[in-house]
C-alpha cells in the first residue's frame, strides 16, 4: 500500500478537444488540492508571470510537466487514454507505447494549426486509423453511460477530447520519463515516488460535492480532485487502482486502459 504522504497534490482536469491546441477554452478546467485543503482552481500562466483566465491544451501539458518535475501528484484527466482492443488487432499494435507512437503519426492533433475535425476531413473517405462508434473498451462496458471513444458529434461525446489529448500524453511521457506512472499501462499498482496520471469519468463524482458557484466544467474538475484527495485520506486509492478483473480481462485492459473509479 502506498501511503497518503506519497502524494503532495491531487489534480482534476476537465478537458476539451475543440479548436486547436493553442485555443483557449472555458471548457478546460484544472483544480488542485493539497495539504488537506479543498481543491482550488488553477489558472494558466505564460512564462510563470502573465495569467490567462482560460487554458489551452498545450498549456495543460506544459503545466503537468512542470508540476510533475516538482511534486508527486495524482491527476485525473477527462479523456480516453487508449482505444478498444479491436483497434489494436486491426492495426497490428501490441503495446500502449506503440499505440501512442502510431496514433501521433496518423493523428497529429498537437500541431499548432490542427483540429480534430480538420484531420478528420483531410482524408478522401473515412480517416485511416479509426474504429466504429459501437466499439467499446471493457471499462466503458462496465459503466452505464460511458460512450465509445469513436463516437463523434453527439452530446457528451468523449471522442474529440480523446483524439485531441492523446498526443499530449506522449509528450508528457517523453519529457518526464520515469517521474510519472501512467495508470494502468505502467502497472496496476503505482510505484512509490512517482506521480500518477489516470483517465477519469467526472460524471461519477459530479454529484458527490455541492456545486456552489462553479460552472459544470469547473465542478467536474473539482469533483475529480476532491474524490482523489478523499480516497487518499481514507487510504482507499489502492482499492481503485487494483480493479477486480479476471486474467483475460486484465490482459485486455493492459492495452485499453481503465477509468479510475470504475470497479
Amino acid at each position: 500500500m502506498i501511503a497518503v504522504s506519497t502524494y503532495e497534490a491531487f489534480v482534476g482536469i476537465d478537458y476539451s478537444g475543440s479548436k486547436t491546441p493553442t485555443s483557449r477554452s472555458a471548457a478546460i478546467q484544472v483544480y488542485r488540492g493539497s495539504g488537506g485543503r479543498s481543491p482550488r482552481i488553477v489558472r494558466p500562466s505564460v512564462s510563470g508571470t502573465r495569467q490567462h483566465r482560460n487554458w489551452c491544451r498545450r498549456d495543460v501539458a506544459d503545466w503537468l510537466i512542470r508540476t510533475i518535475r516538482q511534486q508527486r501528484i495524482v491527476a485525473g484527466i477527462d479523456h480516453g487514454f487508449s482505444f478498444p482492443v479491436t483497434y489494436f488487432r486491426k492495426y497490428g499494435l501490441t503495446s500502449w507505447r506503440s499505440f501512442l507512437d502510431d496514433f501521433c503519426h496518423h493523428w497529429p492533433t498537437d500541431r499548432d494549426d490542427a483540429t480534430v475535425d480538420s484531420i478528420r476531413k483531410a482524408y478522401a473517405g473515412p480517416p485511416d486509423r479509426m474504429g466504429g462508434s459501437r466499439e467499446y473498451r471493457l471499462a466503458e462496458q462496465w459503466t452505464s453511460s460511458a460512450k465509445s471513444v469513436f463516437l463523434f458529434d453527439v452530446q457528451g461525446s468523449v471522442a474529440k477530447s480523446t483524439f485531441a489529448g492523446l498526443p499530449w500524453l506522449k509528450q508528457i511521457r517523453d519529457e518526464v520519463g520515469d517521474l510519472v506512472h501512467f495508470w494502468p499501462f505502467d502497472g496496476w499498482q503505482p510505484v512509490a515516488g512517482k506521480s500518477v496520471l489516470a483517465e477519469v469519468y467526472p460524471s461519477i463524482f459530479r454529484r458527490r460535492y455541492p456545486p456552489r458557484d462553479r460552472s459544470v466544467d469547473q465542478q467536474d474538475a473539482f469533483g475529480v480532485a476532491s474524490w482523489l484527495a478523499d480516497c487518499a485520506q481514507r487510504n482507499t486509492l489502492d482499492r481503485y487502482f487494483d480493479v477486480p478483473l479476471k486474467d483475460s480481462e486484465r490482459t485486455q485492459a493492459d492495452l485499453e486502459g481503465w477509468i479510475l473509479g470504475v470497479t
